[in-house]
């Protein structure tokens, strides 16, 4: 278990593509010192939570957790980094949840065992250990680094790099492990049931930086077409660049979930076309804002005129104004490319935009994209109806 060993498991976690948020509560706290000391930890590391008040784990969980140290407690607050690393990712890389709770050696005796539990959610497995510690073996420092050293060995196997440590464990403390895959139809049942906020499917095979904005074009791309393509082209040349991806949301504001099927058939479109697709569960704009701050979301003229409709907003202009200055507080923007309604084609110009949030909107000039096919007319076109 020496520093050596230790340096060059965690470097080679650094240099897989995974990146992680860590939420740790009651030990294994040398483990976020190894991560940040060695070189490349920003490869890794989104973000690092320590819930150990009372208070912050409920606030961090939204309730009042049943048991303080659990491996449902820890499943559940790997699940949780899971989605908040999905957020904080940069565009492509794979990405991991890490939960540990423990209960080690305090200043007082403990009626209860010394053990600790630790999950770790990845796109499509789980993997979970638990220990039972030797009560009166080892001093705190020493449990902390036997769990410390057990997390770092579960965040290799996660990220899938070799390396072996030496956790320190005798022979009766034998670690309790599993495994659990899931299917793209689990993963997107979850999705669907709000479990999980998105699900990412980076065709592109691009990776972005830190400082790569997402350019999101969202729709329900029933069918996708040239246009689409075409409009998050231009999209890029206009914000200069960035990473462009297609989102579409298995929730409808106006109509029943997507089935799993409907998904995967949209999804297979951008496979052949090799684009980037998020699906997530997230139908209004504000809602997309938060799970992708900072991003720049392409629509038409028709949608920004919705966006700035008071009516959408419980007949107020005032809430639209907050819902949309906390989009514009993120750095969120949109980019308006003109769209043909009801037999006009209008523009970003032709859109009542408050002067409070008018910088968010950024024309595509007609005279670089315009493009009057839509999904509906192709399906009417089709026999497929509007829906």
């Amino acid at each position: 278990m020496g520093d050596a060993a230790i340096r060059t498991v965690v470097e080679a976690i650094h240099s897989s593509p995974t990146q992680a948020v860590v939420y740790l509560c009651g030990g294994a706290s040398l483990a976020l010192g190894w991560l940040m000391s060695v070189p490349r930890a920003s490869n890794t590391l989104l973000e690092s939570v320590v819930p150990y008040s009372r208070v912050s784990m409920v606030q961090l969980l939204g309730r009042v957790p049943s048991q303080h140290c659990s491996q449902a407690l820890a499943k559940e607050m790997a699940l949780l980094a899971y989605n908040r690393a999905l957020k904080l990712s940069k565009p492509g890389y794979p990405v991991l949840g890490v939960g540990f709770t423990g209960s080690l050696v305090t200043s007082r005796p403990k009626r209860g065992d010394h053990r600790f539990f630790l999950s770790m959610r990845a796109s499509d497995r789980i993997l979970e250990s638990s220990v039972t510690l030797t009560k009166n073996l080892r001093s705190r420092e020493e449990e902390d680094k036997v769990s410390s050293c057990a997390l770092i060995q579960a965040m290799a196997k996660a990220c899938q790099v070799s390396g072996t440590l030496d956790s320190g464990l005798t022979e009766s403390e034998v670690p309790y492990e599993s495994e659990t895959h899931f299917t793209e139809e689990q993963e997107l049942e979850q999705l669907i049931n709000g479990h999980l906020c998105c699900k990412i499917y980076p065709f592109s095979g691009a990776h972005g930086s830190d400082e790569d904005r997402k350019i999101i074009l969202p729709g329900s791309f029933n069918p996708l077409h040239e246009g689409h393509l075409k409009l998050l082209e231009v999209a890029m040349s206009v914000c200069g660049g960035g990473y462009p991806c297609f989102e579409i949301s298995a929730i409808n504001a106006d109509k029943p979930p997507l089935t799993i099927a409907q998904i995967k058939d949209r999804v297979k479109q951008f496979e052949v076309v090799g684009k980037t697709i998020i699906v997530s569960n997230q139908p209004y704009f504000y809602k997309k804002a938060e799970l992708f701050p900072g991003s720049s979301f392409v629509i038409g003229a028709d949608t920004a005129a919705r966006l700035v409709n008071p009516k959408y907003y419980e007949g107020s202009i005032k809430r639209m104004l907050e819902i949309l200055g906390d989009c514009k507080r993120t750095g969120c923007t949109f980019l308006v490319g003109g769209r043909n309604v009801d037999g006009v084609f209008k523009v970003l110009e032709d859109v009542d935009i408050p002067e409070e949030i008018i910088d968010m909107f950024i024309s595509i000039p007609a005279d670089i994209f315009r493009m009057d096919i839509s999904s509906t007319e192709i399906r009417k076109k089709q026999g497929g109806g509007t829906n």
